[in-house]
């Protein structure tokens, strides 16, 4: 007979009660609790949270607990707003040695920065609950209690071991699968974009060799990780050229990783047939 799971004390059967999607632009207005438990993933945009009289800084992909009875309240003041938060609330949840609506505090505290798989996963599943929300097809409720369901086990699952995500250096993929890794990197080359990255780093940073690293990558995406970090940073490039004018390319490039503005303004123009300068004039026309 299959064991059951001993974290829960019953079957594990919580009411859901609803999702809420939102952009913050200004301060949630006063400082509240509820009796039941919410969850709030960040979808985009950094801010502040409020929780039990700590205020955390928040970005896109964390996921935040917000336990029943605790004082909370979200903030873009100091931030950068605007972000979008997504909440789901749930109630009749209860775990051993936990009080009801309770979930297992993780050990930094109440804000999960998730980052590769469990981001997409978590995304996926504000995706479809916000479409099911919308459809309002036969068996909506039960459709987005699944999905509400698999939020609270991934965020429960996610403290069966430590993280293997730490800071810059620190990180450590051994027996992970191809794809996987690749996951790793690629997450790795879009948060640290703006930074000197060599191939020799990313290796250093995986424990793997820059052969091995640049073999799978090329093998899973057809591509080599540094032609990748240059397509991110030409990419960001353009958003800000067309998003920030009163920044000199100079700026721009400085702001995306490079130095020397020329050796920027090359690789531009060989990506997007156009010169920096000129994007702004093209908007214009």
């Amino acid at each position: 007979m299959e064991q059951r799971d001993a974290v829960f004390q019953e079957d594990f059967n919580p009411t859901f009660l609803f999702t809420w999607k939102g952009i913050r632009t200004v301060d949630e207005k006063g400082y509240h609790k509820h009796e039941h438990l919410e969850l709030c993933y960040i979808q985009s945009g950094r801010g502040r949270h409020k929780l039990s009289g700590r205020i955390y800084e928040t970005r896109e992909g964390d996921l935040i607990l917000i336990n029943a009875g605790e004082s909370h309240q979200s903030m873009v003041s100091g931030g950068e707003g605007p972000m979008v938060e997504f909440y789901v609330g749930f109630t009749d949840i209860r775990m051993e040695g936990l009080a009801p609506n309770h979930l297992p505090m993780p050990e930094g505290g109440p804000v999960l920065h998730t980052s590769g798989e469990m981001k997409m996963k978590l995304s996926r599943l504000c995706i479809y609950m916000e479409a099911e929300k919308e459809m309002c097809r036969l068996g909506r409720y039960f459709m987005m209690k699944t999905y509400a369901i698999q939020m609270i086990l991934l965020f429960v699952r996610a403290q069966e071991q430590p993280s293997r995500q730490g800071a810059l250096g620190q990180c450590s993929f051994e027996s992970v699968n191809r794809k996987y890794l690749v996951e790793k990197i690629m997450d790795f080359l879009e948060e640290h974009f703006s930074e000197k990255i060599s191939l020799d780093q990313i290796a250093g940073n995986m424990y793997l060799s820059p052969f091995y690293i640049s073999k799978i990558f090329k093998a899973e995406t057809g591509d080599t990780p540094i032609h990748y970090l240059i397509d991110i940073r030409l990419e960001k490039a353009r958003e800000l050229l067309v998003s920030a004018p009163a920044l000199s390319v100079q700026e721009v490039a400085a702001r995306v990783g490079y130095d020397d503005a020329y050796h920027f303004s090359k690789l531009f123009k060989k990506k997007f047939g156009i010169a920096p300068s000129a994007v702004r004039k093209s908007e214009e026309e």
